[in-house]
């Protein structure tokens, strides 16, 4: 092998574009303020004891506060959290605070972190493991909570990311 790698990036991430994965925005209650971004490398690990998996780049700041307060929410976006999934993934974006300045939130109880009302479902996590992978991080958090989300409004369709695009299965 002279160095090269196997796989090109480019190709690796064009490959996975074909795997529908579900959007979520993950936020922290930092110190200073709250912060979030959107993910879609979120997946359940086990039942006994509840463990979730969340992936973000090991550079962003996300991945720094995440390390400093240990804990963590995930909210599972539905079809019409598009333009929230969008303002998220912005570069440069502003606070999560300011970012859901008009969209229903709360804090949740465990974690401080903030939490959609709308969202489809809801996790309180809780750092059991840290593991660098590549440019990655990837966070094995305990479920300390799933708040109740959605109050007043029907099971929507779940946001996918899928083809580099955000879509909806309805």
């Amino acid at each position: 092998m002279n160095g090269d790698p196997l796989v090109a990036p480019t190709e690796f991430t064009e490959t996975m574009a074909h795997f529908a994965t579900g959007v979520t925005v993950v936020t922290v209650r930092d110190d200073r303020d709250d912060i979030g971004t959107t993910v879609s490398a979120v997946a359940s690990i086990s039942a006994e004891p509840p463990i979730v998996l969340v992936s973000v780049l090991a550079e962003s700041y996300l991945s720094e506060v995440m390390d400093r307060q240990g804990a963590w929410a995930v909210n599972v976006l539905d079809a019409r959290h598009k333009a929230i999934a969008g303002r998220f993934a912005a570069e440069g974006r502003p606070s999560a605070r300011l970012l859901l300045a008009n969209e229903p939130h709360h804090r949740g109880e465990r974690t401080g972190a903030l939490i959609l009302d709308e969202a489809i479902a809801a996790l309180e996590c809780s750092m059991t493991q840290r593991v660098v992978a590549g440019d990655h991080v990837a966070y094995l958090g305990e479920v300390t909570a799933l708040p109740a989300v959605g109050r007043g409004s029907a099971p929507g369709s779940p946001l996918i990311r899928y083809g580099g695009r955000y879509h909806s299965l309805s």
